[in-house]
């Protein structure tokens, strides 16, 4: 149970966050009314509001929203992990009498508690990108594959080192997160190595941040100096962990791989930062998300279970074996 001291500062911040993005979409009729005043509210409730994987996602269902005549309240932790923040955001949307709420939780079995109570008060909830533990605690989830999307980040990694003995390097990110978790197995499973293994000389988390990631690749580095395989559990840690790389002067030696289908990554893959990323499609989660709690509010359907948003992966050094497509078609399907 958390402090009262510090929900009321949670609330706060959500609140504020909220404001400074965008409230009212439309309005359009909702479900049963022709006003404004009717419209169908739908909350979303990203992990922060700087990272544009989640500002593509609002983006995306604030357009979503506008088109079907719906009014979106948007709010976000503080920061990559505020799950304090998630729980205050999730209870001033019930009291706003949302319809729905589309979550990206920060963490995926301490959120839980405030999902039921929504769920309780008749509001739909939709996990988006990180499923909860258990993943029934939500109504539906709209995300990535993500252990697939690791397994391909594994499969191309894997296969770029050729015939050398794998020397890995992980870069996680914030452990106990749903996303974390399938990345990191995905990854193992498609480079054929298993945890605890030898072939893995360091794993450091760094929550999904670029400086955290260089820091910590710095570390792992002087500790293993013979890295030649990095997984990154997105593109900001793949971008921090190869400017480690590159001050250390082993570019020609270390085989980046990561996930996440940025414009920013794309072009890293381009210009040889990165090897090879998974592409996901966030406008979709949000898309999907905002037309189910429509949905909902107008006939009373619920959407069930996990709903696989697709994920593509993006290289110019294409293996055999693994699927993939160049950095043209990535730059024609990025976000960011």
């Amino acid at each position: 149970m958390f402090k009262r001291s510090n929900r009321v500062v949670a609330l706060g911040a959500a609140v504020i966050v909220g404001s400074m993005i965008f409230t009212a979409c439309s309005g359009g009729s909702g479900s049963g009314g022709s006003g404004g005043g009717d419209a169908i509210k739908i909350g979303v409730v990203t992990k922060t509001d700087s990272n544009p994987f989640f500002v593509k996602i609002r983006e995306s269902a604030k357009a979503a929203a506008e088109s079907e005549g719906a009014e979106l309240i948007a709010l976000a932790g503080a920061f990559d992990g505020d799950n304090e923040g998630q729980v205050a955001a999730i209870e001033n949307l019930v009291g706003q009498g949302v319809k729905g709420i589309l979550i990206t939780p920060n963490s995926s079995s301490g959120i839980l508690n405030a999902i039921k109570q929504a769920r309780d008060a008749g509001v739909i909830v939709i996990a988006l990108d990180t499923a909860t533990d258990p993943e029934d605690a939500v109504d539906a989830t709209f995300a990535t594959d993500n252990k697939q999307a690791g397994v391909l980040q594994g499969q191309w990694v894997r296969a770029a080192l050729g015939d050398k003995t794998p020397q890995l390097a992980m870069l996680d990110g914030t452990p106990g997160g749903t996303v974390d978790t399938f990345r990191h197995d995905g990854f193992l499973e498609g480079a054929g190595i298993t945890e605890g293994s030898s072939e893995i000389v360091g794993q450091a988390d760094t929550n999904g941040d670029q400086t955290k990631a260089q820091t910590a690749m710095e570390n792992l580095l002087q500790r293993a100096p013979g890295i030649n395989a990095l997984y990154t559990i997105n593109e900001p840690a793949a971008a921090g962990g190869y400017e480690a790389i590159k001050s250390a002067g082993l570019t020609d030696q270390v085989t980046i791989g990561s996930i996440d289908g940025s414009c920013t990554g794309i072009e890293n893959v381009k210009k040889g930062i990165i090897g090879a990323t998974v592409l996901q499609f966030p406008a979709k989660m949000a898309e999907q998300g905002v037309q189910a709690v429509v949905q909902y509010a107008k006939d009373g359907t619920k959407p069930s279970g996990f709903n696989d948003t697709g994920s593509q992966l993006v290289t110019d050094k294409p293996v055999d074996g693994v699927e993939s497509k160049d950095t043209a078609w990535g730059a024609e399907n990025c976000w960011g």
